[in-house]
Formats: C-alpha cells, sequence, structure tokens
C-alpha cells in the first residue's frame, strides 16, 4: 500500500533474499569474494556460516546468478533434522533419477555424472544452504564423497552455508578429516551502525524511493534495535514505512521507529537484549501471533456489552489474512474514539486465543477467496457472543489506497459503533 507514495517501484524491504538488492558492506564483500575465489581455485570444501538472517543466502543467489555457465550446480536449500539420505537429495539437486535405486546404484550413478560432465570441460558444484542441520555422519558422507578428486583437478566442488552451529560441528574431533579438506571459510558478522544506514538508503534507492527517507536518528534507532542483522532491519523499515503511509508521513524519523519498535516488543519479536547494542538474534513468535496494539490512556473496563463504560473509546480487536492490512486498519480506526486491542491472522487457532470478553466488536476482513478457510474458523465466528462486522479485504485495500481514507476511517468506525447500541458515538 505503501509503494506508490513513497514513490518505490517494488517492496524495498521485502524479507526473501534478493540477490538485486545485495548491498555489499565490507564483510559481505569479503564473502562473496571468498566464494568466488573457492569456486576459481577449486576448493574441496567452502564453509560460510553466518547468524539467522545475515544475507548468506542472498549472496549464494549473488553467486548463482554470476555463476560461469561451464560450471553445473546442484542446491540443496531444505536441509532438516529429518533429512534422509544425503544421496537421493544431491541426485535430485542435479535432476538425476532418485526414486526406486538403493545407496548404491545412487552412489555410482553420481559418479558417473561427475565423470561425464568433466570429460565435456565442466566441474560440478553442490551447494548445501542451512547446513547447520546435517549431522555429523552425513557431513562425513559429503567427505567421502569427495575422494573421487584427484590429482591437479577438482571435479567436485562442495560449498557448505550455515549458522554457527555449522561451525561448531565441523570442530568435533570426528570431523578433523573434514576440517583438514575446508579451503576456504569466513564467518558474516552482522552490520556496524554506520553500515546499516548505508544498507537502508541503498535498498530505497535500489527500488526507486528517495535514498534519505530514513532520518539517520531513524537509521541508528534500527541498528540498536536489529543489532545490525539484515533480516531484522528489513522487517523493522518494512513495519515503519506501513505506519508512515498511515499517517501520511513525507519521512520516517526517530519517533516513528521507537514506536514501531514498542509494538514490536509486545508482540515479543524484540527482546528487551536489542536495546543493549548486543548481536541481535530473532525472538520467537507466539503461538497465537496475536500482536496487542498499545493502549490508549483511557483504560476501558471489560464490562458487558450494553452496561455503561468509564470509557468513550470502543474495543475493537481485527483480524485478517494481510499484517499489513491488519497494523493500517489499527492505526487508522485508533483516531475515531477506538482502541484496537488486538490484531491477529485470519485462523481458527488464533481466534480461539482472543479473550472475546475483553472486546466489544470483532472485525473480520475477507476476501473473495475464501475456499482455504477451514470449516472451523467458520464455526467459531457462527458461535461468537459479541458483535461481528464482516468487510471485503479487497474494497478495504481499495478504500485505504485513495486520498479520502480519513473519510472511509470515519464510516467504518461508525459502522463499528453502530453494532453496540449503547456504545458512545464515534468522534471524528
Amino acid at each position: 500500500m505503501y509503494q506508490s507514495f513513497y514513490g518505490f517501484r517494488e517492496k524495498p524491504f521485502s524479507l526473501l533474499p534478493d540477490s538485486g538488492f545485495l548491498y555489499l558492506s565490507d564483510k559481505h564483500r569479503m564473502a562473496l569474494t571468498l566464494l568466488e575465489y573457492g569456486l576459481m581455485n577449486q576448493a574441496g570444501f567452502t564453509v560460510i556460516s553466518g547468524g539467522i538472517g545475515t544475507g548468506k543466502t542472498t549472496l549464494i543467489r549473488k553467486l548463482l546468478n554470476d555463476i560461469d555457465p561451464t560450471i553445473r550446480v546442484g542446491l540443496i536449500s531444505n536441509t532438516h533434522q529429518t533429512f534422509g539420505d544425503l544421496l537421493q537429495w544431491i541426485a535430485l539437486a542435479f535432476d538425476l533419477p532418485h526414486q526406486g535405486r538403493d545407496k548404491v546404484q545412487l552412489y555410482q550413478e553420481f559418479m558417473e555424472f561427475i565423470i561425464q560432465e568433466y570429460a565435456r570441460g565442466r566441474r560440478t558444484v553442490l551447494i548445501v544452504d542451512e547446513a547447520q542441520n546435517m549431522p555429523a555422519e552425513t557431513l562425513e558422507e559429503l567427505r567421502m564423497l569427495s575422494n573421487i578428486n584427484a590429482d591437479k583437478d577438482q571435479v567436485l566442488q562442495i560449498i557448505l552455508v550455515g549458522q554457527r552451529e555449522l561451525r561448531e560441528t565441523l570442530q568435533r574431533p570426528d570431523l578433523v578429516q573434514f576440517a583438514q579438506r575446508i579451503g576456504v571459510d569466513y564467518h558474516l558478522q552482522p552490520l556496524e551502525e554506520e553500515e546499516t544506514g548505508e544498507y537502508i538508503r541503498h535498498r530505497c534507492k535500489t527500488a526507486g524511493g528517495k535514498a534519505e527517507l530514513f532520518s539517520d536518528q531513524a537509521c541508528n534507532l534500527i541498528h540498536r534495535y536489529s543489532g545490525g542483522v539484515p533480516r531484522l532491519i528489513n522487517l523493522l523499515c518494512d513495519t515503519a514505512l506501513v505506519y508512515g503511509y498511515a499517517e501520511q508521513r513525507d519521512r520516517v524519523d526517530a519517533a516513528l521507529v521507537e514506536e514501531v519498535v514498542k509494538e514490536k516488543q509486545q508482540g515479543g519479536l524484540f527482546p528487551a537484549q536489542h536495546e543493549t547494542g548486543a548481536q541481535a538474534s530473532p525472538g520467537t513468535v507466539p503461538a497465537a501471533d496475536i500482536t496487542p496494539v498499545q493502549p490508549a490512556q483511557e483504560a476501558v473496563s471489560a464490562a458487558p456489552v450494553g452496561t455503561a463504560k468509564k470509557s468513550s473509546r470502543l474495543r475493537v480487536a481485527i483480524t485478517a489474512e494481510s499484517e499489513l492490512l491488519r497494523i493500517y486498519l489499527s492505526r487508522l480506526l485508533s483516531r475515531f474514539a477506538i482502541e484496537v486491542v488486538a490484531t491477529l491472522p485470519l485462523t481458527a487457532h488464533d481466534l480461539r486465543q482472543l479473550p472475546a470478553g475483553d472486546i466489544d466488536v470483532l472485525l473480520v476482513e475477507l476476501d473473495d477467496n475464501m475456499d482455504h478457510l477451514d470449516e472451523a474458523l467458520y464455526e467459531i465466528l457462527e458461535e461468537w457472543q459479541r458483535p461481528v462486522l464482516f468487510n471485503d479485504s479487497l474494497a478495504t485495500e481499495a478504500s485505504l489506497s485513495q486520498p479520502n481514507r480519513q473519510e472511509y476511517g470515519r464510516k467504518l468506525s461508525e459502522k463499528l459503533f453502530s453494532l453496540v447500541p449503547q456504545a458512545p458515538q464515534s468522534v471524528a
């Protein structure tokens, strides 16, 4: 919703890895250089590690985009604790037959594939992302596969990318032979304060917006609360732009960032340790994923509907599939004597966590595609004891994109107040 308002061609702070937005800090430039060096100098094993969200996968995407076409690449990106048979995953990565074959057949066919590629003048590179999930036994199996390399040429090169736990595993005594074969390794650290500001300006400019959209003080605060972790920087910046759009601000300042962080901390996403300037690590989202909104100064009692309230504010909970829509509606309605006590995804699980007695009206945003909604959700909504207002989320988004969004907020608030007969009138 904020893209056209700020002049962006696309979202500048997406959480998905995108090499087109890669900001080469000194650390990221060194990591990329070592990856390229490892390929060029035929290192048997290359290891790149780093904390969660530091940009490892984005570097791999950049490497893949620029890689020599004479190199045949296989990528394994979904390792997990129940990873299963390594050779089947390798066969899948290189588009080789893998179903109905035992380990001996898989091994033999993979060796033949590598030799054929070498005969055609092509090297084979296996990249394993999230490699920290691989047990020591699987890593040792990888080492054994590398025994095919002989003489001067490395016909199989292996790049491992993972979190700090990968390095800890590779330091085990039983993997000493593996460690000795690592030709290149680098640990990627979070960004420094100055780099964080440059990172934010780089992404804003790359997306077609103003490089100075975030003030220097805002950038410094974002570094403080994110610990310099790019993924957390993106999360804070994206949310700050939603808030800025909701308030029609031309620029994101420190006060707006403080407000964003405060609400994120209430949801458990940014623990207090980020305020110390220590290296950040992502928090855990609560099971219900319900994000409380900063309460108004005038508290509203949990009295049943129809009784007199001590406050003139109507208590509303918003449920919608789009997080951006939930955030924007929350901020818009708060201007019309409405206290948004919670925002939550549109699922049966999350609605069960919502204490119905603490709200006056439930606002439900639905789109035309309702086939994916489960029956349990419908049952909960049908049995809901408090007033419910169903809204068309597509129409809501269209209204919020228009210049008269304040008028839409006024009309929506009037609808909400009308569902509670004895509630006070909304305040424009």
